[in-house]
């Protein structure tokens, strides 16, 4: 099978860029220094090639992600980097304690209470490092810490995530900014003690000689907003579309909203400009095409575009190698 013959829009994955981004990571943080964050693609077989470089702990953002990775044996040490208040969800994540072992981020008294009452036996406690999300004040980190002792929970450590700075493109001003987030974040530490100080993400993934892992998870993929810091890893993934209309200095391929994460703005086409997307249309012009030619649509941001595709497609060149599912949608 090749490109021409897939069923449009299709997600491709190029397998040979997955791998130098997989090594190019794997060399700056080896083993357990990386925790790649699932998210980033919600694929167990993309995480079974993580695994396959050297990392056994795995970031989760959504109990679906955790279930499923521990159902599928993927991950000694998995991490939900997100507070969770659903009983059901919690429990389910609890009866995988078994396959894998399990913590969750918590912040509050309520979220302490939620995880103990579900039966899980381990916790970072999340700290707010400058984004305006999840997190308790680092001077609140130890209280929080001995609340969730008292639970009977065994506090493993630290996390934040200073999501608020990926895309400071300045590269000084970046590790500066980078470096007072870290001090809060060791700061809370201190208060809690535990072998785990964990955050940063792709964009600040070389940022990071104080933590003991990084939960970077984008890079293996990549997108457009991610590309414009110069990182050293390779665009790996698009979407392939078919040219459905030509009119007068424009064109038209099926690849819409509901193919394409959108919240970092329009995608790209190689030689061409994106004007706008609608439910299942790509709009583009500065690029001659006729009806039936395939183009690459590159997304702007690739967590959410991985999650509106139940299938990726492994491409070497236009070669079709291989077929995964993205089996850890949903919540």
């Amino acid at each position: 099978m090749r490109i021409d013959d897939l069923s449009t829009p299709a997600l491709v994955i190029d397998i040979d860029a997955l791998d130098a981004n997989l090594a190019t990571m794997a060399n700056t943080h080896p083993g357990a220094t990386l925790r790649p964050h699932v998210k980033a693609h919600k694929c167990t077989a993309l995480a079974a090639r993580q695994s396959s470089v050297g990392h056994s702990a795995f970031t989760c953002a959504t109990p679906r992600e955790v279930v499923g990775m521990a159902q599928a044996g993927l991950g000694s040490d998995l991490l939900l980097a997100n507070e969770s208040l659903d009983p059901t969800r919690l429990q389910a994540m609890a009866a995988q304690q078994s396959n894998a072992r399990i913590t969750i981020a918590v912040d509050s008294q309520i979220t302490i209470d939620a995880a103990a009452q579900a039966g899980l036996r381990d916790v970072l406690i999340d700290i707010n490092i400058g984004l305006p999300r999840c997190g308790c004040q680092p001077r609140d980190a130890g209280e929080m810490a001995e609340r969730a002792a008292a639970k009977g929970l065994n506090v493993r450590g630290v996390m934040g995530y200073e999501g608020h700075l990926m895309m400071v493109t300045n590269r000084s001003e970046q590790r500066s900014r980078v470096a007072d987030a870290v001090e809060r974040l060791l700061m809370a530490h201190q208060q809690v003690g535990g072998d785990i100080v964990s955050g940063g993400g792709t964009g600040t993934y070389d940022l990071h000689e104080h933590l003991t892992e990084v939960q970077a998870g984008s890079y293996a993929l990549m997108d457009t907003q991610y590309a414009q810091l110069g990182l050293p890893f390779r665009q790996a993934c698009w979407v392939v579309g078919t040219v459905i209309a030509v009119g007068d200095q424009f064109a038209v391929a099926d690849v819409g909203l509901k193919a394409m994460g959108m919240d970092h703005g329009n995608p790209s086409i190689d030689d061409a400009l994106v004007h706008f997307l609608s439910d299942e249309h790509t709009t583009f012009g500065g690029r001659a095409c006729t009806v039936g030619q395939r183009i690459r649509v590159t997304p702007a941001h690739i967590d959410p575009t991985m999650a509106l595709h139940d299938t990726a497609w492994l491409v070497q060149g236009d070669e079709v190698v291989d077929r995964w599912m993205i089996d850890l949608r949903g919540w």
